[in-house]
Order: C-alpha cells, then structure tokens, then sequence
C-alpha cells in the first residue's frame, strides 16, 4: 500500500523516533508499504516519520548491487571522508540543496526478524543513510544544506 509522504512543515518529521521493539507481522507490512511508497515515488529512500511512523525504521534503494536495504534501528558506527553534492528529499518536493556528507559509512542495524548486522556503503549510498538516519532524529537535510540549488544553477553531484 503507498503511503502519503508528510511535507516540510509537518511537525513529525521534528521529532525523535522510538526504537522498534517488536519484529513482527505489523513491521513487516510497514516495510512493504514504505518501500511501494518510495518506488512510486521515485525515491532512493525513505524513513518511518516521513509516513506518519515515529519509528527507527529506514528503507534504502540506490539501485546498486544491495538492492532492497531495510534498516531498524540504525546507527552510524563509522564514517570517513567527505563529500559534497546536490541532495533531495521526498518531503520536500520540487528543491535540492548543496550538503556536505561522509564519504564511506558504516550502519550497525537490525533486519526485519531483529538479527543485528552491519553494511558499508559509499558515494551515494553513505548519502542515503546519513539521510535518512538524519529523519529518525528528527532531522532533515534543509537543516545541514550550504546552500539551496535552483534549476537554473549547475548542479554537482
């Protein structure tokens, strides 16, 4: 089921999200619709508060070699360089802004039946769990940005 995404100016995308405690039939059916709700979007990620869930639960697709990332209770446990580029957000339709990143980051998580495990990504994807981990805390790229992108401006990515 596709999900309305909540916009800038909602006050849940504010907020701290709680931890997942249960892993069961109601998480996996958030997983899913978040997912369908970021495809139809055309996203590379989505977070639980950007759906009204105030959950640590992230779903990530950059159309590389991982394919579908589900991530409950993420944390970043390691980052290294920087990077610099044009960054979007589902809510917040139809602007990009100019935002400094980590190059490489490490994401310590646990996956839809509570196991923990760890996954590396780079480039794009280090973008897409800083991003998105950023929503848990009630955070979101607007806040992080050097400077906002307009269809008449280069962009970098």
């Amino acid at each position: 089921m596709v999900r309305k995404i909540l916009t800038l100016g909602d006050e849940n995308l504010r907020k701290v999200c709680k931890p997942m405690q249960k892993f069961d039939l109601r998480l996996w059916l958030l997983l899913r619709d978040m997912a369908d709700t970021m495809y139809k979007a055309d996203g590379v990620g989505l977070a639980a508060p950007q759906v009204g869930i105030l959950r640590r639960v992230v779903v990530i697709d950059v159309q590389d070699e991982h394919g579908l990332i589900e991530l409950i209770n993420p944390e970043i446990i390691a980052a290294e360089g920087e990077q610099a580029g044009s960054e979007g957000c589902l809510s917040v339709p139809g602007r990009r802004g100019y935002v400094t990143r980590p190059q490489k980051v490490t994401v310590r998580a646990q996956d839809r039946k509570g196991k923990f495990f760890e996954i590396t990504g780079e480039d794009l994807l280090a973008r897409a769990f800083c991003h998105e981990i950023d929503h848990l805390d009630g955070v979101m790229y607007v806040d992080k940005m050097d400077h906002e992108i307009f269809d008449d401006a280069e962009e970098e990515s």
